[in-house]
């Protein structure tokens, strides 16, 4: 993450394309800036359910969820919980949890939030299609840790580790993101 001329709000996470055919972005906060990954369907304000696109707006940080076993506690004002081995996210918008943190068992479509990559290592939640929550216009739309080579997401933004802890320093419960 580097030092950035320019916004100086620390209020503000930014998450901008590189061009418009581009599935890699830059994020700004405050003077910093980083490369981050953004869904492989780029960005849209018309978000569904499945469609690969990271949503086009603006959204509250709710809390971060993180690997204690991989990784010491984030430094952060936010809340912060330890993600546990049957810990998902329900995806199913036929089911009453939908766009909402379970735990396995669940017959519904959902995703594991415990996984074996690193990519949720770190996650923070954001509150997009939280209240209202409309079904079918996307769930589990996060903000964490990126693939090597910064490889498109299935819709949410994701950056480096080291990007992460630097930002989640600076982040207070008033900052949100904003994606296009």
């Amino acid at each position: 993450m580097a030092e950035a001329a320019g916004n100086s709000s620390w209020n503000e996470i930014r998450v901008l394309t590189l061009s418009a055919q581009s599935r890699n972005g830059v994020l700004q906060f405050g003077p910093l800036t980083a490369r981050c990954a953004i869904g492989r369907s780029g960005i849209t304000r018309h978000k569904r359910e499945g469609d690969g696109a990271s949503p086009a707006g603006t959204f509250r940080l709710i809390e971060v969820l993180y690997r204690a076993d991989r990784i010491a506690r984030p430094v952060t004002s936010l809340p912060v919980r330890a993600i546990r081995p049957a810990d998902i996210w329900c995806d199913d918008p036929g089911d009453g949890r939908y766009n909402r943190a379970a735990h396995a068992p669940l017959a519904a479509s959902h995703e594991k939030l415990w996984r074996d990559d690193h990519l949720y290592d770190v996650i923070v939640v954001l509150d997009h299609n939280r209240k209202p929550r409309v079904r079918g216009h996307g769930s589990a739309v996060f903000f964490h840790l990126a693939r090597p080579g910064y490889s498109p997401t299935e819709g949410c933004v994701a950056v480096k580790l080291g990007d992460m802890r630097r930002l989640l320093a600076r982040a207070a419960r008033n900052t949100h993101i904003r994606i296009g």
